[in-house]
This record gives structure tokens, sequence and C-alpha cells, in this order.
């Protein structure tokens, strides 16, 4: 096979990043959600480097991202559960993975030994071009190092990630957090982690849906972004249901909107112009990555949502990033 060569490692050239996905190599591209870091789902050597470029620890299990339905009974095992069918009907592509028994044709490193794996098609059209390009599954976590901020840019993934062949360049993620994940282990759908897919909108599919109540146990991972403590940025976090009247000037204050009523500061960002949830969604990890960035703010205050809709997943966000930092951990 002749090997592409391309000097810069950030751009749009989806045939070559399709070809670094074939021979191994690792490609940060980008979904709807936030970008990924992907490597061919079926290599395991590829997948190792996955996890060597984050320094993600093995227990955390790999999301599959899959650009055509006709892959799904390849990589889940028989007898396939029905309400897959019904759910990917209704959200693919989209922002929804799906946990399943895989099939032998997954390697055990993807699912960090487990016997099931997560599995979604994004709806990003670079996404889905650079999969159907590249004719494989595509491994892709959150292309970020593990346990920091997401990335919702190009350079946000350069500003954390030196071992990538190509950052494939598809300007700012649409919804800005990660994907809802669902089980389909036992007689309910569990949403294990919460997302802009909501129980409200499985419920319409498939009615015998519930969240999950606990925290997975770090043996028995099902899919990405169960720990207590993600998201974090490398600056103390703290939310608040009401700002102090008063900050520092070493504080960054991150608001729901432009009525929110905010202490005087001069690292000041607005989520949204009214309030409205799926711009704040959006904007929050961006919002995040700058203040991180500001070499005067020092800590950071983030306004607490609405837990209705979209605000489920954005608190579970946030309490994520804030974890070592909220009074009852203290």
């Amino acid at each position: 096979m002749r090997k592409l060569t391309l000097m810069n490692k950030t751009g749009s050239n989806i045939n070559y990043a399709a070809q670094c996905l074939r021979e191994g190599k690792l490609v940060a591209f980008p979904t709807e959600t936030v970008y990924g870091l992907g490597a061919n789902a079926l290599d395991p050597i590829a997948v190792a480097r996955i996890f060597a470029a984050k320094k993600r620890p093995s227990f955390d299990p790999l999301i599959v991202h899959i650009a055509s339905l006709d892959e799904i009974p390849r990589l889940l095992a028989n007898p396939i559960d029905e309400r897959v069918v019904k759910l990917a009907q209704a959200f693919w592509p989209g922002p929804l993975t799906i946990v399943h028994k895989k099939s032998d044709l997954i390697p055990d490193i993807v699912t960090s030994g487990g016997s099931t794996v997560g599995i979604r098609m994004p709806s990003h059209p670079l996404a889905l071009e650079l999969i159907e390009t590249a004719g494989i599954p595509v491994a892709a976590p959150s292309a970020n190092t593990f346990g920091q901020l997401s990335p919702t840019t190009a350079a946000h993934v350069a500003k954390q990630l030196q071992d990538v062949d190509y950052i494939l360049d598809g300007g700012a993620t649409q919804i800005g957090i990660e994907s809802t994940v669902i089980s389909l282990q036992n007689g309910f759908v569990e949403i294990l982690r919460p997302g802009a897919i909501t129980l409200q909108q499985i419920s319409k599919i498939i009615p015998e849906v519930r969240m999950s109540g606990e925290y997975s146990s770090i043996k028995n991972l099902q899919s990405p972004g169960l720990l207590k403590s993600h998201y974090s940025p490398r600056k103390p976090v703290y939310l608040h249901n009401m700002f102090p009247g008063t900050v520092d000037d070493q504080t960054g204050i991150i608001a729901i909107s432009q009525f929110s009523k905010v202490p005087a500061s001069n690292h000041t960002i607005y989520l949204s112009e009214d309030g409205d949830l799926i711009q704040v969604a959006a904007n929050l990890f961006s919002a995040m990555h700058h203040m991180e960035e500001n070499p005067d703010v020092k800590q950071m205050f983030i306004e607490a949502v609405p837990e209705v809709s979209i605000g489920i997943a954005i608190m579970d966000r946030l309490r994520k990033a804030a974890f070592q930092y909220l009074p009852e951990t203290s």
C-alpha cells in the first residue's frame, strides 16, 4: 500500500486521515458531541496507542463508532437484542451509545476485558465520511488527556495530546457534551451516562427506561465517563446555585445567561443569551478551556443549571469536573 505523507498534523484531508486509521495510526476527529481520538477498532495494537496517548487506565473501555447499521451483526453477539434496532433506527446517526454483548471480532482491549461493547453512529458529516472512507469501525474516546476537559475544537485536542498522527479539523462541535450511554443488559434500558438524548426521548421508543443510580466499579465499567471524577480542568472548579456577592480578581465566573446575577469580575463568560440549555451544553467545555488557559484565572465558579432535559447531562459533567471540590468530598 502506498503511504501518504503530510507535513501539517491538523487539516481537513479525509483521505489522509482514513489511510492513517487503516495503517494503525491515531486520528482525532470531530463528532457532533466532542472530538474523538480514533483508531482501528479491530486492531489491538492501534487501540493500545489510544490508551498510551491519553494516559488512560486500562480498566476504562472505549466506544466503537460505525457509519452503517450493517456493522451491527458483525460487532454484536447473537442473539442481538431487538431493542438495538429500534433505538438505532430512532436515534442514529446521533449522540446515543448502545451497550450490548460484543462479538468475538471486537478485541478485548477495546472493552477492557468486558463482555459488552458500546457502539454508536455519529451524525457529524466528517465523522461519517471518515469512517466510511476508512472502511473500518473506529474506537474513539474523547481526544483529551484522561480525566481532563473534553475537546470541542481541534485546538483543544492539540493542546492536550502530542502523540496524534492527524487532527481532522471540523470546527467547533455542535452539542458539546458526550453521548448518552445506555445498557440493555436487563429488563430495562438503563441510562449509564446522560447526554443530549434524554430519558423522555428514549421512553417514547422503549417505555421501560430508567436512570442508573450508581457509579460503576472500576472493575466493571461498561462505558467511558462513569467515574465520579472526570472532565476536570487543571484549576479548581466550584459549583454555585447562587454566586457569592463578591469574588477576588483571580476568580473566573461561568454563568448560564446574561440574566444571571453574577458578582463583578474581570473574567466572566455567559454560556447563552437567555438560559437555553442546548446553548449552555454546546459552550460549556469551551468556556472551561478558556478559563483554564487564562493565566490570570486561578479558580472558576460555575453556575448550576436546572436538572431538566439536557440539564441532567450538563450537571453530570459539572459534578464530575468539580468532584474533588464538592462540599461532601472535602
